[in-house]
């Protein structure tokens, strides 16, 4: 270094510019995944909008994405959050640890498998019809979270229960249908009941031009499910031992959770895993928030 450079570094406006740099607190960061579409409520508690369900990404099969992990404080108030290996078919210890938990036969045990259940979400690509709270997403394409209530609303869209039903595929440019999404809160839990899809309708009047453009913006969705995103068997085993017995603290905070997704909620069942019983379920309190308020 010359000498003309080490006068440079060496002035004291520098060295104190360091000094109060690396003395200054650090700023408490949340990540947020821009690409994921949430619904916002207003003053009133109530929520709005019109989306579109998109078709399958490019290259991809279905629609949406089936994803299911793993989300809870162990006994020390520690987190365990990770993706559960049984999306893809594989073995999870802790789908093992609540079998055995419940199989003990212990009432205590089972409260605590119920409260350790995986939980269940979907990813779809929409198209944001109407966004009043947030007119900047109109005409945007995002991700959008969703659970089982919703997921079943797809399905009765395509296989009505009722004979004079037209079934509808709600995730077709041309021959698909807005979905109206109202939301609100009854006996302090959201709720989807009143939310509908519209008549068929193409999506921007059918021009081609523009649906192919809308259609490059799509999301993948099988990274959702790409091995590269879970851990390994033994990772989530060492994990699962730390929380349990209070040696990590977990770096994920519920408020990082209740921005994931913060009109969702674990409904728990009082079947033991293996069996896909417990799932995020739209119309109730978000599990994380109200874990937040205790």
């Amino acid at each position: 270094m010359s000498l003309a450079a080490m006068k440079k570094q060496n002035s004291l406006d520098s060295l104190l510019g360091a000094a109060q740099k690396e003395s200054a607190p650090l700023e408490k960061k949340s990540y947020v995944d821009e690409r994921i579409w949430k619904p916002t409520m207003d003053k009133t508690g109530n929520g709005y909008a019109v989306i579109r369900f998109l078709p399958a990404p490019d290259g991809e099969d279905l629609p949406w994405v089936k994803l299911w992990n793993h989300a809870f404080q162990g006994p020390t108030g520690q987190w365990f959050i990770e993706n559960s290996l049984t999306t893809l078919g594989n073995n999870d210890p802790v789908s093992e640890y609540n079998s055995k938990l419940w199989n003990s036969g212990i009432e205590s045990d089972k409260e605590i498998a119920r409260k350790q259940k995986r939980k269940l979400s979907y990813y779809s690509n929409i198209y944001v019809v109407s966004d009043a709270a947030n007119s900047e997403n109109e005409g945007k394409v995002f991700l959008y979270r969703y659970g089982k209530k919703i997921f079943d609303k797809l399905m009765e869209a395509m296989q009505p229960p009722f004979p004079d039903a037209e079934p509808i595929n709600p995730f077709d440019f041309w021959e698909g249908a807005n979905f109206k999404l109202k939301l609100r809160k009854v006996d302090g839990y959201w709720n989807y009941d009143l939310s509908s899809f519209d008549n068929k309708s193409a999506l921007l009047d059918g021009d081609d031009d523009v649906l192919e453009e809308v259609h490059g913006k799509q999301y993948s969705l099988a990274d959702f499910t790409s091995p590269t995103n879970f851990k390994s068997y033994d990772e989530l085993k060492t994990r699962l031992d730390a929380v349990l017995s209070g040696t990590v603290v977990a770096n994920t905070t519920v408020q990082t959770l209740m921005e994931d997704e913060p009109s969702s909620t674990i409904k728990v069942d009082t079947k033991p895993e293996p069996a896909p019983t417990v799932e995020v379920d739209d119309d109730a309190m978000s599990y994380f928030e109200k874990l937040a308020e205790e």
